[in-house]
């Protein structure tokens, strides 16, 4: 069994228990890591709280240059790093290497290169000089879905800004930690500045977030988890950054390239087998178009049959645990008890083994239902019609949430103008890229605060004014 990370050192923990680490699509066991205790987080706490001093005073150029070698180990490592994840969770190998591995080398790239540049003196107002200066000891709670990309966005800005560190990763997909707990140590990073307890969320996640020496905790999780964290966090009054669940709208207006939005919006649906916070899981198209709408997107879904994440062109893989495949499968039953139609998709497991369910798309599915309302997080598409563009921004609007979304128009104007109507953090408009520099996060029950870009690191650090 692996050991827990604490003080510059691998130590085991103190509970004695562990959590297998389950393939999902071949449902073997391939590895334990420890259920860590209140105890594990106390010492990981007080190491962070030790190393504070020092690292927040390193000069920003050396907290850089750590950084960059971090991130120079880790893209050595990328083939290996990525096949641990394909095995870890179950993307498919080539999504796990660009996505799930290089996408998160790069951000941790850009906080070499921003702590090495960004004004942490922001100069003067009058007779006050502003400063900005460490939070302090940062626990970090991160997801399975995207395992490495969630840990650098926290770790990263956090490091880059003079905080110290406890990880807590998914116990469902630990294993990208590690390699990333490795790469610190190896590049040199002081003992207590990182450290790394695996384990359950009600015992690590909650001592964490309860924690009095902690000074800010930031939860990339369900709205759930968050509210949950949020509340212990509000005992000791410490910063929080939410990063929470979604139900973005592909909104794919009557003068749009129906075929090329609709490609894009399935795409969008079953990226990371819909595992996905920001994922398009609901598109949005006019009435004239939409039994055209629905014949294309489930064309372009028939293309993503589940398969071993290590085949060449597997582009669909299972989903990340049994509990997962059974909580789309009751959303899937629900769907068609809300009266929407499953016009592709079954409830059945396509294989023999393993945690897959097949592509869905729903049609007939109006605002209010549950499938259109409430965060899936598997392969599911409802396809929503809409009369005019009032009405389709108020239902792209209708949901708790505002994480990401979509636009399609037959002009760049046309389409910035109804994303500006979207209450979601991102918007991307005819086909837009994601951009892992600039600023992510959502609005309502999406979170608080954002991650990536300068805005990342300003999230860790503190304000002074300082008079003369």
């Amino acid at each position: 069994m692996r050991h827990l990370y604490v003080n510059g050192v691998w130590v085991p923990s103190a509970s004695g228990e562990s959590v297998d680490v389950v393939n999902p699509a071949t449902e073997e066991i391939v590895d334990k890591v420890p259920a860590g205790s209140p105890g594990d987080v106390e010492a990981a706490v007080a190491a962070a709280r030790a190393a504070f001093p020092s690292w927040s005073s390193t000069a920003p150029a050396e907290r850089a240059r750590l950084l960059a070698a971090a991130a120079g180990l880790l893209r050595e490592r990328a083939d290996r790093i990525a096949a641990t994840i394909a095995a870890d969770m179950g993307a498919p190998l080539a999504l796990a290497l660009k996505v799930q591995t290089l996408m998160p080398i790069g951000v941790l790239e850009s906080y070499a290169e921003l702590a090495g540049r960004y004004g942490f003196d922001a100069g003067r107002v009058g007779n006050s000089l502003i400063v900005r200066e460490p939070v302090g000891v940062v626990g970090a709670i991160t997801p399975w879905n995207y395992p490495l990309h969630q840990i650098i966005c926290k770790v990263a800005p956090a490091l880059a800004a003079g905080c110290t560190v406890v990880l807590k990763p998914s116990e469902v997909a630990p294993l990208a930690a590690y390699a990333l707990a490795d790469v610190l140590h190896e590049v040199g990073l002081p003992p207590g500045v990182f450290n790394m307890v695996s384990g359950y969320g009600p015992v690590v996640g909650e001592a964490l977030a309860g924690h009095p020496d902690v000074d800010m905790v930031s939860i990339t999780g369900s709205t759930g988890a968050g509210r949950r964290v949020a509340g212990l966090a509000a005992e000791t009054v410490k910063r929080v950054a939410l990063e929470l669940g979604g139900k973005s709208a592909n909104v794919i207006m009557p003068d749009a390239d129906l075929e090329t939005a609709v490609k894009a919006g399935v795409a969008g649906a079953y990226v990371n087998s819909g595992q996905t916070c920001s994922a398009l899981s609901r598109m949005l198209v006019h009435w004239d178009s939409y039994d055209e709408a629905v014949r294309l997107a489930v064309g372009f879904a028939r293309k993503y049959a589940p398969g071993d994440p290590f085949a060449e062109g597997t582009r669909l893989g299972p989903l990340v645990s049994a509990a997962q495949r059974d909580r789309v499968i009751r959303y899937l039953n629900l769907g068609e008890e809300e009266g929407a139609r499953l016009v592709l998709g079954c409830t059945d497991n396509p294989v023999e083994r393993g945690f897959y369910v097949e592509p869905a798309v729903f049609a007939g599915v109006s605002p209010g239902m549950r499938i259109e309302q409430e965060e899936i997080f598997g392969p599911v598409l409802s396809i929503i019609p809409f009369g005019t563009e009032d009405e389709a921004v108020e239902i792209a609007n209708g949901t708790p949430y505002g994480l990401s979304g979509a636009v399609w128009a037959g002009t760049e104007e046309k389409a910035l103008a109804v994303a500006r109507r979207l209450r979601t953090g991102q918007v991307a408009i005819n086909g837009g890229r994601f951009n892992p520099l600039a600023p992510f996060g959502g609005y309502k029950r999406s979170g608080v605060g954002r991650e990536l870009g300068e805005p990342g690191l300003e999230e860790y650090l503190e304000i002074k004014a300082i008079q003369t």
